[in-house]
Parts: structure tokens; C-alpha cells; sequence
């Protein structure tokens, strides 16, 4: 029986190296804007400083270096404010999640045994689940704000 000449290979797009190379760019632009200098600010529309910008990423000066900016408590939404209520008084709390163990696989906030960190869900208006916005306190310590899902923090202060 004669043999068939073999079929020349037809080569597939290299999707996998493509999508990787893609991420890694788009990686390294998002990084692009981001400081290290816990004094740099953003111009508003007339070219004045506004807020502080938050610098999001691994500390390496254990924490902090994320969470460089604050909030005032009188400038937290109403919602969160009503969160820290609930919190001081012990509850209820609307969510089964809330008042539950924050990992901080994030290492954005200072690092501190498991269970030290407890997190709660600050009500989103108009959302239809849990939304971003959570609140972050260390037991005895510092509370924390993020609007955007832990992926940058914000300091309480009074």
C-alpha cells in the first residue's frame, strides 16, 4: 500500500503568546502615573492641587505605602458613616459576610496576624448586590476605606 505524502502542518496563530504579551503590556502601562511620593497630587480642572493621590501596589515598608492618603470621617459617604455606626454598636449588620476575616492577599495595609482585619460592606444606593465599597478595620486600630474593591485604601482619620 502506498504512502500518502504527509500533509504539510498547518500552523496555528500563536494565540496564547499573544495574549500574554498583550497583559504584560497592558500591566506596564497601568502602571505608568503611579508615585512613590506620599506628597504628589493631581491639578484639578484649574490647575490646582485636589487630593492626594493613592499609590496602589505591594508595600514594601510593610503596608503602608499603599493606604498613603487619608480620609476624614465627616468626608466618608453617609453610607459608610452609617457602617462605622453599626460597627461601634456591634451590629446588625445587612450582609453575612460582613464582620468577617480580611486576608489582605492584597498587601496593600500594614501586615498583621490573620483575623486582625475585619471587613464590612458599605451600601452602594441603587446597586443590586454588595457593590465596591467596603470598610476595613483593625481590631483596636485603624479602619480602612476602599471604594474600588481593595484595590486602593484609605485611612480614617477623625
Amino acid at each position: 500500500m502506498p504512502r500518502r505524502p504527509a500533509r504539510p502542518r498547518r500552523r496555528r496563530p500563536p494565540t496564547v503568546a499573544r495574549i500574554a504579551a498583550l497583559s504584560l503590556a497592558l500591566v506596564a502601562l497601568a502602571g505608568c502615573g503611579a508615585t512613590d511620593d506620599p506628597t504628589a497630587t493631581d491639578a484639578g480642572p484649574t490647575g490646582t492641587p485636589s487630593v492626594a493621590r493613592t499609590v496602589t501596589g505591594p508595600s514594601t515598608t510593610g503596608g503602608v505605602a499603599a493606604t498613603r492618603t487619608t480620609i476624614r470621617l465627616s468626608a466618608l459617604p453617609p453610607e459608610a458613616r452609617t457602617t462605622l455606626d453599626l460597627i461601634d454598636r456591634g451590629g446588625p449588620f445587612p450582609h453575612r459576610q460582613d464582620g468577617t476575616t480580611f486576608q489582605n492577599r492584597e498587601r496593600l495595609l500594614p501586615a498583621r496576624p490573620v483575623g486582625t482585619y475585619r471587613e464590612y460592606t458599605v451600601r452602594t444606593p441603587g446597586a443590586r448586590t454588595r457593590g465596591a465599597r467596603r470598610l476595613v478595620v483593625d481590631r483596636g486600630g485603624p479602619r480602612y476605606y476602599t471604594a474600588d474593591h481593595y484595590r486602593s485604601f484609605r485611612r480614617v482619620v477623625p
